[in-house]
């Protein structure tokens, strides 16, 4: 499957990263469970975008802060009422994945998720979408989830995976799923 193509032809999706190339955010990105979620909706004959529960946009900016990235989403959130914007600075988001380095970029965070399907992101850049795919669309596309690299370096980040999985219970809307623990 051809994810590029398929994310070009979502005008929906492209207004989205239109909003977020406008914001002139640092290294930013849409990124995660909208983009998986979209994949696997359209795989599975659903409704695509309507079906996430909101919007990833991640962004590296080392001089904005936590309650300034709370403020632009709150800020988005009033101009685009429609979507659950999901802001996240990963300056400072490697504190919530145990023994976790500081990120060197968005793209180094994205491949430090748990889930080699969740990490995915796209931008516009120069108004031609980019995507970031540290572990290719087999996963995606195959309906496969089973950690990153990362996650299985480490006992507790393992700990925090199989529990991620349990509260999200993806199984329930997409009964094809391959879960996967190593």
């Amino acid at each position: 499957m051809d994810l590029q193509a398929l994310f070009v032809q979502n005008e929906e999706l492209m207004g989205i990263l239109r909003v977020i190339a406008e914001l002139d955010l640092q290294d930013s990105w849409l990124a995660a469970g909208t983009l998986r979620n979209y994949v696997w909706n359209v795989l599975s004959g659903k409704a695509g975008l309507a079906q996430a529960s909101d919007l990833d946009v991640v962004f590296y900016d080392v001089n904005v802060s936590y309650d300034e990235t709370l403020a632009l989403q709150q800020d988005l959130q009033q101009r685009y009422p429609a979507y659950q914007w999901e802001i996240k600075n990963q300056v400072y988001m490697h504190s919530h994945s145990p023994n976790t380095l500081p990120y060197q970029n968005a793209r180094d965070a994205v491949s430090k998720y748990p889930e080699r399907c969740t990490a995915i992101a796209a931008r516009l850049n120069n108004d031609e979408l980019e995507l970031f795919l540290p572990y290719g669309d087999d996963d995606i596309v195959n309906f496969v989830v089973q950690p990153t690299p990362h996650f299985l370096e480490a006992k507790k980040r393992m700990q925090v995976y199989r529990e991620r999985l349990a509260k999200k219970d993806w199984q329930k809307k997409w009964p094809n799923l391959q879960l996967l623990d190593e």
